[in-house]
């Protein structure tokens, strides 16, 4: 990647004023049943500048290159302030370069250090000379701050800012770019920009292209006297690939994202699709959690860039209900029903406990348990099946089953029916499939009539006998 001074700039300004670096949403908190998932778009932000940047300074101090050394002496300041305003975690070094030959073929003047003194003298240590044919000694160079001359820190985004107007002899000190540099490079994950000072010969030869797309960096090109704004444009301007980590989540909780991970621009903006899962055993009644982080090139992108996801897990059935009209004790809204699962709430939505009904007299009630939800709309009299929901049809609740007066059964004054509920099954239903939604039990197995069974009466607590 190739970018002009003025180019990198812009480019960078429209990814600041969209966000400050960060997930959001930073905090989810939802409520779920057991069984079922959501979807939460995550959208992240990179910071323009990579999160704790180690960068060396690599400057070539042979004869050509004085005005943009007495440019870099001037302006470091600059530099410094504007990496560590974004990222005050920042680290710089200095390393200097010449020609095979040259008593300054290569050496580090000053180790990371936050240090802007230390580092200011460093650069003002610089003085161009030597050098004579064309080409310079930057290869070997890039080598030698890969492998033992400077000690980076853990999860730092490690950068080396290549300052040159020529090519690079190759072999250079005995290293070659395919041949090592590059290799010893990414295996440190460090990315080098290269800054094509004056005529443009630093990509003379092609290395600079070479050496920067393998390690995720860019060319910046610069005048002489603009050296300092084309570093600065550099670490704007990098290749970023940002991947969630979860850290931790909870047992009965998982979250997982589509895509796995992304690479832009730093500064730039992705959107991430998240699914959180509850597990079809998640324990009711809890709250579970799980933390995720976001990387950047696999560097922690600081506290702005954890995301926690909360999820209380509904509560499916009733522990504790008074089995009278318009008394539970779970919800104003609901009724309790045993069910193979249980004692499970019953709800009627928008309806009270007592059984009172819409303009159509019809009484919908719906069934909750853990994966499943099963509505029934009935007709006092008529079956059931006919207005079950589409989407839940299962025969444990929703088929062929007919409901005598609910209205008039779960009415506070009609008692003679409050301890009687009638349910009956259709000629040729199955009986099973109609009743073990309402208690389990089937003690008669007939499919052709009326059939004897026992269950729990909902609005006594004892058991009614059926026929």
């Amino acid at each position: 990647m190739r970018f002009s001074n003025t180019t990198a700039l812009a480019f960078v300004l429209v990814g600041s004023v969209l966000a400050d670096p960060g997930v959001s949403p930073a905090s989810v908190s939802k409520d779920a049943d057991p069984g079922t998932s959501f979807n939460v778009n995550k959208v992240v932000t990179t910071p323009e500048i990579l999160p704790k940047p180690d960068v060396v300074l690599l400057i070539d101090v042979t004869g050509s290159m004085g005005g943009s050394i007495e440019n870099l002496k001037t302006n470091l300041v600059n530099v410094i302030s504007d990496v560590s305003r974004a990222q005050p975690n920042a680290q710089f070094a200095v390393a200097s370069f010449g020609d095979f030959g040259d008593p300054n073929r290569f050496q580090v003047d000053q180790a990371l250090t936050s240090n802007a003194f230390a580092l200011q003298n460093a650069v003002n240590s610089l003085k161009a000379g030597f050098g004579g044919d064309e080409s310079e000694d930057w290869i070997n160079a890039l080598f030698q701050l890969s492998t033992t001359a400077i000690t980076f820190r853990g999860e730092s985004s490690r950068i080396i800012v290549l300052v040159s107007d020529a090519p690079s002899h190759e072999p250079s000190n005995g290293h070659t770019l395919e041949g090592d540099t590059i290799a010893a490079l990414m295996g440190k994950t460090i990315r080098v920009i290269g800054v094509n000072v004056g005529a443009g010969q630093l990509d003379k030869l092609g290395q600079a292209t070479k050496v920067t797309t393998a390690t995720g960096g860019v060319i910046v090109d610069s005048a002489v006297d603009t050296v300092t704004k084309a570093i600065v444009s550099g670490l704007k301007n990098l290749e970023v690939t940002v991947k969630p980590d979860v850290v931790s989540c909870d047992v009965g909780l998982t979250v997982k994202f589509a895509p796995t991970q992304t690479k832009v621009s730093s500064g730039a903006v992705v959107t991430f699709h998240e699914t959180a899962k509850v597990a079809d055993d998640a324990t009711q009644g809890d709250t579970l959690q799980c933390f995720v982080r976001f990387l950047l090139n696999d560097t922690p992108g600081g506290n702005t860039f954890i995301q926690r996801v909360a999820v209380a897990v509904n509560q499916m059935g009733c522990f504790t209900c008074d089995p009278h009209p318009g008394k539970n004790l779970c919800h104003s809204t609901t009724s309790c029903a045993p069910t193979p699962y249980g004692t499970m709430c019953l709800t009627r939505p928008g309806y009270k406990a007592d059984g009172t009904d819409d303009d159509n007299v019809k009484v919908q009630w719906r069934m909750k348990w853990p994966g499943h939800e099963h509505r029934v709309a009935v007709v006092p009299g008529t079956s059931a099946d006919t207005l079950c929901s589409p989407k839940h049809t299962g025969p444990d609740v929703c088929k062929e089953v007919k409901v005598a007066d609910c209205k008039a059964a779960a009415a506070p004054e009609a008692p003679e029916l409050g301890d009687r509920p009638i349910v009956m099954i259709e000629q040729g239903a199955t009986a099973e499939a109609a009743f073990n939604a309402v208690d389990g039990t089937v003690n008669n197995m007939t499919t052709t009539g009326v059939f004897s069974y026992r269950k729990p009466n909902p609005y006594t607590g004892g058991d009614t006998a059926e026929e």
